[in-house]
């Protein structure tokens, strides 16, 4: 058994049984991804895959239990790079993050800032994402560390801590008849064209369930996935703009008038999740604390140990 068989196995389960995509994905041929399939199933004397001619259909039970092994392996495989990394160069690598326009935009450019004057041969790389994806990224290894609102608690293979906690916020152009209503109501925002963000984005689930709550449909009648298309398209005049009261900024959004509604939706809070058994460098720990000072690496580590209580 060698380390290219179970990187096919993996991902043949991952790309759905395409062996195609499997090929491409490791960059070999699809001839080559059947050789080791069948060479390791000669092996170990087992049926690992479900056939029908050439076509693979799904996992046999042995082979269903070998995944789970394999997802180990090569999470250990990769804990024993970063582990061999951290100590030869210390304050040299690569911090993968995953997060949302948003919060990139918004929230990371403080941290980064000050990361990057602490660790300056650091590569750090943002690997922007939906909600869903970034869970992906962290579970396949392929981040180090997700930053989002929505989707992260509840996946059971992570730890998610707070981060910050934000409002929605209405925004409207210069001269908008809302601008004069005061208190603001949900009321008088369902009288007009609304325009916010995609479903499963920045907590547009929470905005949905704050109309729903007073009994109102809001006219949506746009929606995109960063704040920055949103108030574009709200300063052309196509409707009242929600978004995170946190993507307004007075000095460039000159033509935006930013209302008061934090009596209108709920406190939304950010978090920072890490992948259970998923090795970090010791800069990766630096980096959460820059972001949440009380995140440090104790107490991280401390959540992330076998058998801590899930958040």
């Amino acid at each position: 058994m060698n380390f290219q068989q179970l990187r096919i196995i993996r991902e043949t389960v991952r790309r759905q049984f395409n062996l195609t995509e499997v090929a491409n994905a490791l960059f070999t041929s699809q001839s080559g991804v059947s050789k080791h399939i069948k060479d390791l199933e000669d092996e170990l004397g087992i049926e690992l895959f479900v056939r029908k001619g050439k076509r693979l259909l799904g996992l046999t039970d042995p082979g269903s239990e070998l995944v789970e092994i394999v997802e180990r392996m090569l999470l250990d495989a990769g804990n024993i790079k970063r582990l061999a990394e951290q100590f030869a160069r210390r304050d040299e690598g690569q911090l993968r993050i995953a997060t949302t326009h948003t919060q990139a935009r918004y929230a990371l450019p403080r941290v980064v800032t000050e990361f990057k004057r602490l660790f300056p041969k650091v590569h750090l790389v943002l690997l922007q994402a939906s909600p869903g994806e970034i869970v992906e990224l962290l579970n396949d290894g392929e981040a180090d560390i997700g930053i989002a609102t929505e989707t992260l608690a509840g996946a059971p293979e992570l730890v998610a801590f707070p981060f910050y906690s934000w409002h929605h916020a209405a925004i409207v152009p210069a001269g908008h008849p809302l601008e004069s209503v005061s208190p603001l109501t949900l009321e008088a925002i369902a009288e007009h064209p609304v325009v916010t963000y995609h479903e499963g984005f920045t907590g547009r689930s929470s905005i949905d369930a704050t109309f729903a709550r007073a009994g109102l449909l809001p006219d949506i009648v746009m929606s995109a996935l960063d704040a920055d298309v949103i108030k574009t398209y709200v300063e052309l005049g196509l409707g009242v703009g929600i978004v995170a009261s946190v993507a307004f900024d007075p000095v460039r959004d000159t033509g935006l008038r930013l209302l008061d509604s934090d009596h209108l939706f709920a406190a939304n809070t950010s978090l920072i999740a890490l992948r259970r058994k998923h090795y970090l460098r010791g800069y990766a720990y630096r980096f959460i604390e820059l972001c949440e000072p009380s995140l440090n690496e104790v107490t991280v580590k401390a959540a992330l140990k076998p058998g801590a209580a899930e958040d």
